[in-house]
């Protein structure tokens, strides 16, 4: 029996061996409050994103009520209020669905630069328009986003920062005792694969 031949039903991963970098980063964008270790983490992080999701839906009614007062007529910053609104709520329902970290990142990002770009508007000028936080909803659009960048980034900090449960950790296998026996291929081989079994090399 050709023995060569019959190893290439055999796995071509050593799972001994570490993830690769992308699938490293990839594992951490998407985890989530369910993958802490720690129950207080959990629920922590879980009530951090669902209130940073709350700020994200607020700072996106104030942006859509103004469009609607207004500000649609803008050139620029019109449509800009109106994506802003949108996506706002749109990554805050993400949010709470989800919890990931990518998604976090993105909410702490979204509502810094919307804060960032009022007070740009405001002191130095943006796409040809000047605001004042006199009107209406600036200095609480201000509170509401810089708040939500806070509590997302908090979330966010400690999701990377708490270890995860050993199942979702995705590393190395743990350490076999010294001395202990190799797991036999065969004998783990399931039920259905019976027919197929007399002819896997440790069995001809």
């Amino acid at each position: 029996m050709n023995r060569d031949h019959l190893d290439i039903a055999a796995p071509d991963r050593d799972p001994g061996r570490p993830d690769a970098l992308p699938r490293r980063v990839i594992r951490l964008l998407l985890r989530g409050p369910a993958m802490l270790e720690s129950p207080a983490a959990r629920v922590a992080a879980s009530l951090l994103t669902i209130a940073g999701a709350g700020l994200l839906v607020w700072s996106g009614v104030i942006h859509l009520q103004l469009w609607g007062d207004g500000y649609r007529d803008i050139s620029v910053i019109g449509p800009l209020f109106l994506a802003q609104g949108m996506g706002s709520i749109g990554l805050a329902l993400a949010l709470v669905l989800f919890r990931w970290l990518v998604l976090m990142a993105a909410g702490a990002v979204t509502l810094a630069a919307t804060a960032v770009g009022l007070l740009l508007s405001v002191y130095a000028g943006l796409f040809g328009y000047k605001e004042t936080l006199l009107v209406p909803y600036a200095e609480t659009s201000l509170w509401v986003e810089f708040s939500g960048a806070a509590v997302l980034l908090a979330a966010a900090v400690l999701l990377v920062a708490t270890p995860v449960r050993a199942a979702q950790a995705g590393g190395r296998p743990l350490p076999r005792p010294a001395g202990s026996p190799l797991p036999d291929r065969c004998t783990a081989l399931p039920k259905s694969a019976i027919g197929w079994r007399r002819w896997h090399p440790c069995h001809s």
